[in-house]
Order: C-alpha cells, then structure tokens, then sequence
C-alpha cells in the first residue's frame, strides 16, 4: 500500500502516447484520486521518442516523481532511456512486436504482452494502447469497471463498434496480468470519489479571464501559450466574446491595446519570442495608460530556443522589457488555482491601475495536468477603476484631463463618447490634456505620477505567500511551477526535523519588497529556486536592496522539471554548513 505511484508510457510521438496518458490519469481522477500528470515531446509533430508520466495519489501532487513505479514501452527507445528511473524490480509493460530486452543491469521485470498481436486479432490495430491501459491498471489495483464507463463516453459517438472494440482490448490486457504469477502489483488505498477537476494551467487561466470579464482575445499561436487561445474560442461564442487570430504578435498586441483603450476587458498570450515582438506594444499602453492583459507561457529560449520544456527566463524581460521605463504590473502564478485567481484579478487590476498586467506563465504551469479540487469563482469581484462618466464631464468648461496629476497618481479615464470626454491617446509624452509636450517639468510630472500608481501595489497582501520562515534553518523563496517541487520537499524536510520556510512570490513587479525582506528576517539561510541559468528574482530582489551572506542559489535550466529531491538536497546541504 502506498499514498502515491507513477505511471509511465513512451513510445514514437504521433502514436496516441498523449491520449493514452490522458485516459489513464481521467480514469484515476474520477476514481478520487489526485493526478499531476507531465511529458517529455519534442517539437515536432510527428516521430522522435515522447512520454507521459502520469503520478497517482491519495493526496494532492504538483510536482514529478524521481522514480516511476510501472512503465510501458511501445518502442526499445523507451526502455533504454527509461528503465534507469524505475523503481528497483518495477514492471515494465512491452510490446512483443519489436522484441524487448532489458539493459544490462536493468533491476526490472519484463511482462511482453502481444500489445499489436491482440489489436490486430480484436480488428483494429488502432487499439494497441488500450490493451497497454488494461494491463497497467490490473498491475496498478484499479478497477476494470472504472475504464468501461470512460470508453462509453469518450467513443460512444464513434458508434457501438468502437466502443466495444475498445472495451475488448482494455479487458485483454487485463487479464493477461492477473494470468501473471510473479509479476509486482501495487495499490493505492481507496480513494472517494469528489467533485475534482483535472485540468492544465492553461485551462484554469483561460476560465478566470472568462470569470474577470474578458470577452476578446487575440493572439498568435505559439507552444506552449496556445491552449488558451483555443480554450476560450470554444467559449466565447456563447458568451458574447471573440478570439481573434492574428497574422502575428504585433497585430495581437496592437488589437488589444485598442480594444482597452474602447473600454473592453481583453487580452493576448504568447511565449518568448512573441512576447518580445510585443515590447512596443506594451510600452504604448503604460504611457497611454491604456489597461491590457498579456500572457507569458515561458519556454527554454533565447529565441527559438527548447520550445516543449521549461524555463523561468523571461522574468526580467517582463519587468524591465522593452525601450524607457513603461510601468507595468508582473503577476506570477504557481498551480492551476492561481491561475484562475490571476486570470481574473488581472483585469481589475490593469482597469484600476490603467497599464499593463503581464501574468507570467511558464510550460511547467500551463500544460501539464493537475487535480483542483474547486476554482474560486465566489470570489470574483469586477472593479472598473476610476471611470469619468457624462454627468462627471458634462459640466466641464475646459478640456477633459485625461491625464491629472492626482495624489494617488491614478487619473479618471473616459470610453469612447463620453460627451466631453474625448482625450489623445498617444505614445509621445503629453501633457494633462493628452496633447503632446515636451516641457521638462511636465515630463518629471508625468514620469512620477505613473510610478507612483503602480508602487502603491508593493503593499498588496496577495503579493506574496509565506509559511514557516520565523526561525527557519533556511527559507525557500521561488515563484511560478516550482512552488510543487517547493511545497513537496518542505513536506519531506520538516517530516524529517529540519525547520524550513516557504515563501512564494506572487507579484514579481512591483515586488513586495519590505514584506519579503520581513519574511526573511529571521531565517538563518536563504535559497532562491529558480528554473533559469542568472538567478532572475534573486537579481531583481538584489536590485531592491534584498541581499546578504545568508543568501543562495538553486538554478535548473536544463528543461526539465524541477524535482522535489533537488530542493530537498540543497536545502540539508545549507543545513549541515550552517550546523559545522
């Protein structure tokens, strides 16, 4: 009996590797237990080894798994480069058609099931997979029935052939396991079946700008920002909204500056490379103070880049991108929740703040599955920030001033025919008015009062999320995906007597600087986990006075995800220094 497993199955990509993983963990799901599910593909569409790891447990999981407890080959590729991360003496599942053997040394039983054999004789050789998705579940303890109503829903449209076709397949390999004798078989405690999602970042993000109020969204298509684009174009329609795909990043960026500046509630996302095309774009809405949303999916760059695998490297770009010294806001979101959370509050917050709200994103986050127990969407609240309506302008006897001076550095702002609201939004440094000027004393005006606006936000409690760091023996600070791996490992550490702190930026820009500093206080060592090759937000908390002796560094940028061993590692490495 054990509180979690992982499953694994590789093979060549374009051969339902992804669909197989995907019925597999919604079978689970449903079951009642918790899923975080990850891939390795290459990008490319077709050929080249691919898998997709599928963790399984009775608590919840947001990070990957050192080892995996059963895994399924359709190729010898898979075996080779995958058998070393099996746990001593695990099953591996292989196809008899391409003729399996172990490495030397492997610590693995081999099962050779005729996976192509058994599809053929059933008349549809498309059903390999399925006989492999029977066998893994006879060896993972779960229920046969369970995968019976899955088939009936997924393929019921495809006509009853299928459905049985598929059934036949999954209860063959089935029973060829329970045949076994000597083969390692594993269960889970039984899990009670709740009202759980399973869904990616992307998904989750998608249904909070749905939730905030976005109803138009345009984009160019890029790995691994897409999804969302294509989420919420099979949602608009019957919601009043629009997702527009445009010829490329700077039509995107452009339509949605312009969509702002009208009044509506939209946005745009990309990766990297798109996300740099849109610099321009993004400086003309923080001068015009024109409030727009913009996703940055982050992937391995620079430019083209490791587009399938992750990294945290656009982090300073989001901040400090493009030409001057545009304010914008940086939200960064860890878990699918959060995603919901920011997805939303990101429009009310570029409608109050009025400029741009960038949610950085990275591919660990927005593609890969996770189980939600619920998506706040009670707590949504619409706030449109300070709009100057008719009877606020219908008695002014000058010009409307789009651009005052205020205490708080926040000026009302007019839609589109308001009588005696109408205003020039430009990219050119302008006066009150809006009309251009290039006094020196207007410039610093107006250079200070867009500051001063966005700065107010360093106190905003949502910023940041601390537990444990009073008296820690070493506090971790990270921020995006990693915070699964953080999480996890803290679990494993504490468990194991060691006092550590975990704090979780959640607003990169304007950062929390005074509350992060206040968190750290007190703990003896400091490591900032990152998944870039720089130590970004240790950078940029260095640039806010934020550094001393006690702080390190934990950086992965070889793409793949961060492990909770790798946390766990350094963190006893720190904590063994500070004892000698």
């Amino acid at each position: 009996m054990v509180k979690s497993l992982a499953w694994k199955i590789g093979g060549d990509q374009g051969e339902g590797i992804d669909s197989t993983g995907d019925v597999v963990g919604t079978v689970a799901s449903r079951l009642g237990y918790f899923i975080y599910g990850y891939k390795h593909f290459s990008s490319r569409i077709k050929g080249g080894h691919t898998h997709y790891t599928v963790r399984i447990g009775t608590e919840p999981l947001l990070a990957p798994q050192t080892q995996v407890q059963v895994l399924v080959a359709l190729t010898q590729e898979t075996i080779d480069r995958n058998v070393s991360g099996l746990v001593p003496g695990g099953p591996v599942i292989a196809d008899a058609a391409f003729k399996p053997t172990l490495p030397e040394g492997a610590q693995a039983q081999l099962i050779e099931i005729p996976l192509t054999q058994i599809a053929r004789d059933i008349g549809a050789p498309v059903v390999r997979n399925m006989v492999s998705v029977g066998a893994s579940a006879a060896l993972l303890g779960l229920p046969l029935a369970a995968f019976a109503d899955y088939v009936e829903e997924k393929f019921g449209r495809k006509g009853a052939e299928t459905v049985a076709q598929n059934l036949q397949a999954i209860e063959q390999g089935y029973r060829f396991i329970e045949e076994q004798a000597d083969v390692t078989r594993y269960a889970l405690p039984q899990a009670s079946p709740a009202q759980r999602y399973l869904m990616t970042g992307n998904d989750a993000l998608a249904l909070g700008a749905l939730g905030g109020g976005c109803r138009l969204m345009a984009a160019y298509p890029i790995t691994p920002a897409t999804d969302i684009m294509e989420t919420l174009a099979g949602i608009f329609p019957q919601q009043g909204g629009a997702v527009c795909q445009m010829e490329d990043e700077l039509a995107a960026i452009t339509m949605v500056v312009g969509a702002g500046y009208a009044g509506a509630r939209a946005m745009t996302a990309t990766s990297g490379p798109g996300f740099s095309l849109m610099q321009e774009g993004i400086g003309l809405a923080s001068v015009a103070e024109i409030p727009i949303v913009v996703v940055d999916t982050q992937r391995v760059g620079p430019s083209t880049g490791m587009p399938t695998k992750t990294e945290q490297s656009d982090l300073l770009a989001a901040v400090f991108g493009g030409h001057g010294e545009g304010e914008r806001i940086v939200l960064t979101p860890g878990t699918a929740v959060q995603a919901f959370e920011d997805g939303a509050e990101a429009f009310n917050l570029a409608e109050r703040y009025q400029c741009p709200v960038i949610i950085l994103s990275d591919l660990g986050l927005a593609q890969w599955l996770q189980t939600v127990d619920r998506l706040p969407y009670e707590a949504i609240r619409i706030d449109h920030g300070k709009i100057a309506r008719e009877q606020d302008t219908e008695a002014l006897e000058g010009e409307f001033e789009r651009y005052r001076v205020t205490e708080d550095g926040i000026s009302p702002r007019t839609l589109p025919g308001t009588p005696r609201g109408q205003y020039l939004a430009t990219g050119v440094e302008h006066a009150q008015t809006g009309k251009v000027s290039e006094d020196p004393k207007n410039r610093a005006a107006q250079v200070q009062k867009r500051r001063r606006k966005v700065d107010a936000l360093r106190e905003r409690p949502q910023a940041l999320r601390t537990d444990g760091t009073e008296g820690a023996e070493v506090a971790i600070v990270c921020f995006g995906s990693t915070i699964g791996a953080v999480d996890e490992a803290v679990g494993e550490l504490r468990a194991d007597g060691l006092q550590v702190g975990r704090v979780q930026v959640r607003q990169a820009w304007p950062l929390p600087t005074e509350a992060l500093r206040d968190a750290l206080s007190d703990a003896r060592k400091v490591l900032f986990v990152e998944q870039n090759a720089t130590g970004e937000l240790r950078e940029l908390a260095r640039l806010e006075g934020l550094d001393d002796e006690r702080f390190s560094s934990l950086l992965k940028y070889d793409g793949t995800l961060l492990l909770p061993q790798d946390v766990a590692v350094e963190v006893r490495s720190l904590a063994l220094k500070e004892e000698v």
